[in-house]
This record gives structure tokens, sequence and C-alpha cells, in this order.
């Protein structure tokens, strides 16, 4: 039994590499509900814009919520530097797929994102079990 509880329940030791599976994961969440409302009422893909800046907050937050409570100390850095790494992957996303130019408010929202994990970060470490 102790070997298939060593198999099955592997632990991410990085703060940041937690915290941007979590935005993912929260990403994915939030991108399957817009896709539900999208399909179930009469809205238009271009109406979405706000709910999608909204997702991408909360997952933003999320992750820095998690690498936070995973990081010993600083979570704020720890959060912060989730936000910038899940901002500057969904502007890469968005750069391969939609083939559209980053520009200067793209680069203002990797900062709010680094911003919204660092407030994440700052929560999360003090949830820590002492």
């Amino acid at each position: 039994m102790s070997l298939i509880r060593r198999l099955f329940s592997w632990k991410i030791s990085s703060p940041v590499l937690s915290g941007l599976i979590r935005s993912f994961l929260w990403m994915m969440l939030g991108a399957f509900i817009l896709s539900l409302l999208l399909w179930g009422s009469g809205l238009q893909e271009q109406d979405l814009t706000m709910y999608t800046y909204i997702v991408h907050g909360v997952a933003a937050a999320f992750g820095g919520l998690t690498a936070g409570s995973r990081a010993v100390r600083r979570g704020w850095y720890q959060g912060a530097l989730t936000g910038m790494l899940y901002g500057l992957a969904v502007l890469l996303i968005g750069f391969l797929a939609l083939d559209s130019s980053p520009g200067g408010m793209d680069f203002l929202w990797v900062l709010a994102a680094a911003g919204i994990s660092a407030l994440g970060g700052m929560f999360g470490v003090n949830l820590q079990k002492s």
C-alpha cells in the first residue's frame, strides 16, 4: 500500500510551477464555463471580453495564492513571478494562435496579472499552517 501511495501522490516542490499549473486549471475551467455560456445563451464572442479578463484575473489570483502557500517566505515575490509567467504564456499563446502582434496594452495586462498574483501570494503565504 505504501508503494501505491508513493507512486500516486507526487507533489510539485516549486511554488511557481505549482502556481502556474493551478492558474491554467482555473483558466480551463473558466473557458469551459464561458463556452457553455456562449453556447446556451444569445451572447456573441465579442460580448465576452470583460468575462475573459475576469477569468484570467481569477486564474492569476488563484495561481498566486497557490504559489504563496507553497512558498516558505516572500509570497508576494513568488506570486508576482507566477503571474508574470502566466501573463507571458497567455500572451505567447495568443500571439501564436491568433497571429496578432503584441502591443503596449498586452504588456500592461502582464503587469496587471503579476500584481493580482502578488496579492494572491501575499494571502497565500499567510494561509500556511504554522
